[in-house]
C-alpha cells in the first residue's frame, strides 16, 4: 500500500466492505469465562460477509472456466460469455475501481487499486475475461487477509493490555454501588471481590491482599500487597474481598497511560517502513511507465508486432510490480514485534526503537531500583555518644518523611512513627547528596558524605571502609554519626548480565550510591565498569563519554534522576512497576515488572523483529524481479503473474506474524 498510515487505511476499507473490524471490538465486555458467546458469533457472521463477494465471484469464475473448456455450452458465447464474466468480476472489483476513483481525487493517482483497474480491465479489452475476473478475485482474497491480520496484529497489543472494567463497585456509607469506572473520583472506597479486576489505581486499605498481575507486568505468579500499598488497574483480586481507596483518576491510571503508548507506538515509523513508503511512490509510476513502454516501444523494433500480444504482457508487468506484499508485510511485523514485546510485559513505543534496540552496542544501567530491589533494609545505626540516639533517630525520621525515596522508607520502617509534634523550616533537597531542615532552630542534615563535606562538616571516619549504603547525620554542625542500609540484588540480575554479554554486549553501571557499593553489586554480577558516587550530571558526563566512541546506548533506570541519561541514551528503558512518572514518559521502552531479564529479551525482540522484516523484503524483491523479467519477457501468464503477487503478500504476512509465536 502506498498511502499514508496504509495499514489503517486497509482497516477502514475492509469495514467499509464488510464490517469485518466487529471481529475484533469490544474486549470488554464478555462474561465471566473470557468468552462472550453471541460477539464470537458476530464475529463469524462478520468474516464470511467479508469473504462473500469473493465466494461469489469465484463460483461463477468457476462456472464459466467449466462451461469453457469441460462442458461446453452452445450458448455461453460471444455477449452472453462476456456478461457472464463482467457479473463475475463485479462482486469484487467495484470496491477496487472505488478506492481508485477516491485515490486518483486526492491527487494520489500510482496506486495499487489503479494498477489492479487499468491490469483486469486491459484483460477484458483483449478478450481475456477469465484472466481478469481471476487477478481482481485473487487480489481482493489477498487484501482481505492482509487486512485480518493488520487488524489482528492491532487488536492483539489493545487485548493484551486494555483489561480494565467498564464499572467498579463503589462503597457510600457501607452501600455497594455500581458505577461507571470513568466517573469514580480520587478518595472513593472501592470493594474488590475476588476474581474481580481493579478499574482504578489505588491504596489498599485491606491489611492483606493478593493480585495476579499478568495484564500489567506478563507475570503469572500472585503478588501479595499490604495495606498502604498501591495497588494498579488491571490487577485481579485472587482471594478474599478488598478495599481499595482510588488514589488516580480513570484516564490518569497507569494502565491507560500505558495502553495509550502502544496504541500510539505505530505512529514511529522504523527506517524499513519509511524506506517502504519512500520507495513505493517512486516504483509505482516507473512500473507504468515501463508497462505502457512494453506495450508500445516493441512496434518500433518488431516486424509480426502484435498489439494485444504486447499489451498482455504489459498488463501481466502490471499485476507483478504490484507492492502490496512490502508495504503490508512491514508493519505488520513491526506490530508483531511491539505485540510479542507487550505479551512479556515490554512496551515498545515505537517500531523505530525496535530497530534501534537491535543494534545496540552498550547497556548502561542505574543499580537501586534496576538491579537491586529497591528495597532498603537498615543494617545498623551508630550515633556518637555526645548525641541522644533515640532522638537523633526522630529527628531523621522527620526530616526523611519528606522524602519518597527507598533509603527514606526503609528508616520510616525502622524508626517507626513519625513524631507529628516535630517543627521542620527550610527544608531543602540537594540533588544526589540529601536533605536539610531546620528543626528546634539547629541544622540538620542527613543524606552520603558529600553532603558533609558539602557543609564542612568533619567526621572521623572513612566512608569506603562501610561496605553498604551508609547515610551520614550531622546535627548543629557536627557530626552525629551513621546509619547503614543494605538493598538485594534482583534474583534475574546475574542473568541478565550473562545474556547480554552472550550478546555481545558491554554492561555499564552507573549509580549515586557509594563506590564500594556499586563496585561490590558490580563484581557479583559479573560488570565490568561501575562507576559510583555520580550525581545526575555527573551520570550524563558518563554516557556522553560512551556514545562519544560511537556506540548505540541504552540506559536502564527507574528514578527521576535517570530522566535525563535516559532521554539522552539511543533507547531509553525504564523499569515501570518501581520507575517514577518522569522517567516513564521520557523512556522509548518500559519494562512493565521491573526484571533486568527482560532487558535482554526486549534485544531478542528487536534482533528478530528486524530480521523477519528484511527476509520479507528479500522475498518480494527477489520473487517479484524474477518474474517480472519472465513477463516481459512473454513467459508468463496473467495467472502466474496474479499467484506470485498474492502468494509472495501471503508468505511475507505468515511470515510477519510468526514473531507472536516465538519464545524470548
Amino acid at each position: 500500500m502506498i498511502h499514508q498510515d496504509i495499514e489503517e487505511k486497509i482497516i477502514k476499507k475492509k469495514t467499509n466492505q464488510s464490517g469485518c473490524c466487529a471481529v475484533h471490538e469490544d474486549h470488554n465486555h464478555s462474561d465471566e469465562d473470557g468468552h462472550d458467546h453471541d460477539h464470537e458469533h458476530n464475529a463469524e457472521g462478520s468474516l464470511f460477509k467479508m469473504f462473500l463477494p469473493a465466494i461469489i465471484s469465484f463460483v461463477l469464475l468457476l462456472i464459466g472456466i467449466v462451461f469453457e473448456n469441460y462442458f461446453p455450452q452452445s450458448w455461453f458465447s460471444g455477449y452472453v460469455r462476456m456478461a457472464w464474466y463482467i457479473v463475475a468480476y463485479l462482486p469484487v472489483g467495484l470496491p477496487v475501481l472505488k478506492e481508485a476513483y477516491e485515490s486518483i481525487m486526492k491527487g494520489d493517482i500510482f496506486s495499487e487499486f489503479f494498477l489492479m483497474c487499468i491490469a483486469t480491465i486491459g484483460a477484458f479489452a483483449i478478450g481475456e475475461y477469465p484472466e481478469g475476473v481471476a487477478v481482481m478475485l485473487f487480489y481482493t482474497i489477498g487484501e482481505n487477509f492482509q487486512g485480518l491480520a493488520v487488524s489482528r496484529a492491532k487488536s492483539n497489543i489493545k487485548s493484551l493490555l486494555d483489561q480494565r472494567p467498564d464499572e467498579v463497585t463503589v462503597l457510600e456509607d457501607n452501600v455497594a454501588t455500581k458505577v461507571k469506572a470513568a466517573d469514580v473520583k480520587i478518595g472513593s472506597i472501592i470493594q474488590l471481590k475476588a476474581g474481580e479486576k481493579l478499574g482504578l489505581d489505588g491504596e489498599l486499605l485491606s491489611d492483606t491482599a493478593s493480585f495476579n498481575t499478568a495484564a500489567l507486568t506478563g507475570e503469572s505468579k500472585p503478588d501479595t500487597k499490604v495495606k498502604g500499598e498501591n495497588v494498579l488497574a488491571g490487577m485481579i483480586n485472587e482471594n478474599t474481598i478488598a478495599l481499595i481507596k482510588v488514589t488516580t483518576a480513570y484516564s490518569d491510571s497507569k494502565l491507560s497511560k500505558i495502553l495509550e503508548m502502544v496504541q500510539n507506538a505505530t505512529t514511529k515509523k522504523a527506517p524499513a517502513e519509511l524506506f517502504i513508503r519512500k520507495f513505493a511512490k517512486i516504483y509505482t509510476p516507473i512500473v507504468v511507465y515501463l508497462a505502457i513502454a512494453i506495450c508500445l516501444l516493441p512496434m518500433l523494433f518488431v516486424d509480426n508486432y502484435v498489439f494485444n500480444d504486447w499489451l498482455y504482457r504489459a498488463l501481466v508487468f502490471l499485476v507483478i510490480s504490484c507492492p502490496c506484499a512490502l508495504v503490508i508485510s512491514i508493519p505488520l511485523g513491526y506490530f508483531g514485534g511491539i505485540g510479542a514485546a507487550s505479551k512479556n510485559g515490554i512496551l515498545f513505543k515505537g517500531s523505530n526503537f525496535l530497530d534501534s534496540i537491535s543494534t545496540i552496542q552498550n547497556v548502561v544501567m542505574d543499580k537501586t531500583g534496576t538491579m537491586t530491589e529497591g528495597v532498603f533494609k537498615v543494617q545498623e545505626v551508630i550515633i556518637l555518644d555526645e548525641f541522644d540516639k533515640d532522638e537523633i533517630l526522630k529527628l531523621v525520621n522527620v526530616l526523611e518523611s519528606q522524602s519518597t525515596h527507598p533509603v527514606a522508607t526503609a528508616i520510616h520502617n525502622h524508626v517507626g512513627q513519625v513524631d507529628a509534634s516535630i517543627e521542620l523550616k527550610n527544608v531543602e533537597e540537594i540533588s544526589g547528596q540529601g536533605l536539610k531542615a531546620v528543626i528546634n532552630g539547629k541544622e540538620l542534615h542527613v543524606g552520603n558524605f558529600k553532603l558533609m563535606d558539602k557543609f564542612n562538616i568533619k567526621y572521623d571516619l572513612d566512608p569506603n571502609s562501610v561496605v553498604y549504603t551508609t547515610i551520614a547525620i550531622a546535627y548543629d554542625g557536627k557530626f552525629a554519626g551513621y546509619i547503614t542500609i543494605a538493598d538485594e540484588i534482583k534474583e534475574d540480575a546475574k542473568e541478565a548480565v550473562d545474556k547480554l554479554k552472550a550478546l555481545g554486549v558491554k554492561v555499564t553501571m552507573l549509580s549515586g550510591d557509594k563506590t564500594n557499593v556499586v563496585q561490590f553489586v558490580a563484581d557479583k554480577l559479573g560488570i565490568a565498569q561501575a562507576f559510583g558516587d555520580l550525581l545526575p550530571e555527573d551520570k550524563v558526563s558518563k554516557l556522553n563519554e560512551i556514545k562519544a566512541k560511537n556506540e548505540t546506548v541504552a540506559f536502564v533506570g527507574d528514578g527521576v534522576n535517570d530522566a535525563a541519561v535516559i532521554a539522552l541514551s539511543t533507547v531509553g528503558i525504564a523499569m515501570g512497576g518501581l520507575g517514577s512518572d518522569a522517567t516513564i514518559e521520557t523512556a522509548d521502552i518500559v519494562i512493565q515488572d521491573d526484571k533486568p531479564s527482560k532487558i535482554p529479551m526486549a534485544i531478542n525482540i528487536g534482533k528478530q523483529t528486524k530480521k523477519i522484516v528484511w527476509q520479507n523484503i528479500t522475498l518480494a524483491f527477489v520473487v517479484k524481479a524474477f518474474v517480472l523479467i519472465l513477463g516481459a519477457g512473454g513467459l508468463a501468464t496473467m495467472w502466474e503473474a496474479v499467484f506470485a503477487d498474492v502468494g509472495v503478500a501471503l508468505l511475507a504476512i505468515l511470515n510477519a506474524v510468526r514473531i507472536q509465536k516465538m519464545k524470548f
